[in-house]
């Protein structure tokens, strides 16, 4: 890899903890200006602590409820104010509920739409004219989602329909912007763990071993390999991150 994170704007949806807090990490300590959100304020100010003093670039935060189109708007123009235009966009705001058809209340189908789909949707949106012009300067601009290939296998499905549709409808977004934004020089991929990662969001279903699971800084080690290639060459991906890892021949996890 000859591209290097130094100096790039990086702005990380829903960092205030887990996978994304430990992307913002490891991108912070690779020189990237990192802005974090999330709705909590408190939440915020304790994970900018926690990266200030290992962080090669600067770290702000700002809060944002990302059901908002508002709050998604002011999220990006401050990023601007703050930091300076978004390189790197990272879409892991998730609302999950692993619940079977007759289990999944409306308010709960609503949410994860709002979150997982039309905020990933919106998000990206607001970011693009931004994107558009790191590209046009030679910056490299990325947007990573956190979410699954698309599969059409039933297995995927029949245990929690309404959380399956919602994630892959962040991958749809990746399949779409990917070819859309592609002439633009702009890199759309989507990142997946091969197994269960251990974060907090995990540990609240029940019947979770998390003593099984793997932590989220192979997902942060994957989302760095992918964001230092040529976004040119690199978009429409739904990458696995044993697979990102094995690429690099990281094998030993």
């Amino acid at each position: 890899m000859d591209l290097q994170l130094t100096g790039k704007i990086a702005l990380i949806v829903a960092s205030s903890k887990g996978l994304g807090k430990a992307i913002a990490k490891q991108l912070a300590e690779e020189g990237c200006d990192v802005m974090l959100t999330s709705r909590s304020a408190g939440q915020l100010a304790v994970a900018r602590q926690h990266l200030l003093p290992s962080a090669k670039g600067r770290v702000e935060c700002c809060p944002c409820d990302i059901t908002n189109l508002d709050d998604i708007q002011r999220l990006v123009a401050e990023t601007r104010e703050r930091l300076g235009p978004v390189d790197i966009l990272i879409n892991n705001a998730s609302a999950i509920n692993l619940t079977r058809t007759e289990e999944t209340p409306a308010k709960r189908f609503d949410l994860m739409f709002d979150v997982n789909v039309r905020g990933t949707f919106l998000t990206s949106q607001a970011a693009i004219p931004f994107l558009r012009d790191s590209a046009e300067a030679g910056r490299n601009p990325h947007i990573l989602n956190l979410s699954p290939p698309l599969s059409m296998k039933p297995k995927w499905f029949k245990n929690h329909v309404a959380y399956t549709m919602a994630k892959y409808g962040m991958s749809m977004c990746v399949l779409g912007m990917s070819e859309e934004f592609k002439r633009d020089g702009i890199a759309v991929n989507a990142l997946w763990p091969r197994t269960a990662i251990d974060t907090a969001a995990l540990q609240m279903i029940p019947g979770v071993d998390t003593a099984a699971c793997r932590t989220p800084e192979i997902l942060s080690d994957s989302a760095y390999i992918i964001l230092n290639r040529n976004s040119k060459e690199c978009t429409g991906n739904f990458f696995v991150d044993d697979e990102v890892l094995a690429s690099e021949g990281i094998t030993d996890l």
